[in-house]
């Protein structure tokens, strides 16, 4: 597949060519071709996920599924609707089908929540007496912490084990709630995989 790189240095004839005159570029795998595809409808595309999902990952997760999908379909693509139209209906189902993700992996991830937030809460009170599991699970959460990017890992310090507010710790962090709560969101994850794999193979 074309590499999914936009290209601000297409030649004016290449930025006038047609939608059609690009999908057929496309079918004859043209890589520049499939650039200024991208290149025309990023920014377009983006911002419809955005407007539905309101999180900047995700929606840049959906842009690269959507325009993955249009590159391996672009042979049913007959012309009975603009290219735009058509893509967005692509862009669509790969929200929806994230917005059905992310309910389902939220749902395991509060069913998993107790006992990670039981370990979180003990990181620092581990002793030979506790129980096993508890002291494995404790071992797995420190090492995540300290693999993971060191405003990552305060972050979730901050909101786990001292129970600080969100709006508390996007103070103390310089950076926004929105930035908060998808930090938490990933690493709180991550940590559930990490004690619980069978978590991950389920998603």
């Amino acid at each position: 597949m074309p590499r999914m790189q936009s290209r601000r240095s297409f030649k004016l004839k290449q930025s006038t060519r047609t939608d059609l005159e690009i999908v057929e570029g496309i079918r004859r795998a043209s890589e520049e071709d499939f650039n200024l595809l991208y290149d025309r409808y990023f920014q377009r595309v983006y911002s419809f996920a955005y407007n539905r999902l309101r999180n900047r990952a995700d929606a840049e997760e959906v842009v690269q599924e959507t325009f993955t999908a249009v590159f391996r379909s672009i042979e049913a693509y007959r012309g009975q609707s603009s290219l735009l139209s058509w893509i967005y209906g692509i862009a669509k189902n790969t929200v929806n089908n994230q917005v059905r993700r992310s309910r389902a992996y939220e749902a395991r991830l509060e069913r998993a929540e107790p006992g990670l937030q039981q370990v979180s809460h003990n990181l620092s009170a581990c002793t030979p007496e506790e129980n096993l599991s508890l002291q494995r699970s404790a071992a797995v959460i420190q090492g995540c912490l300290e693999d993971m990017p060191e405003w990552h890992a305060e972050v979730f310090v901050l909101r786990h084990i001292e129970n600080m507010s969100i709006s508390e710790i996007a103070r103390r962090t310089s950076r926004s709630n929105d930035a908060i709560r998808s930090s938490l969101y990933r690493v709180k994850r991550m940590l559930v995989e990490a004690i619980d794999p069978g978590l991950a193979r389920a998603s």
